[in-house]
């Protein structure tokens, strides 16, 4: 996966979370451990850096959003504590 300078700068090293049993999707799981290496990113960012559609991004973030995984907080997405 190709990081830009500005997504590696975000990503603190920490250790991070076992994914969520619930995620099955291949798509589902790579948006939401980008979102937790990255502290939470914006549609544009995940659909540059995981190199998905933005329609692909937005119908992941929904999923993730209905299943109380995600949350929006303003333009960008973080993971839900």
């Amino acid at each position: 996966m190709l990081l830009t300078m500005q997504s590696q700068e975000r990503f603190s090293g920490g250790r991070l979370e076992p994914v969520p049993e619930q995620l099955d999707s291949p798509q589902a799981k790579l948006v939401y451990i980008y979102l937790e290496a990255a502290d939470g990113a914006t549609v544009d960012e995940l659909s540059r850096v995981l190199t998905m559609k933005k329609i692909d991004i937005l119908s992941v973030l929904n999923t993730l959003t209905s299943a109380e995984l995600v949350e929006n907080a303003g333009e960008s997405y973080v993971v839900a504590e």
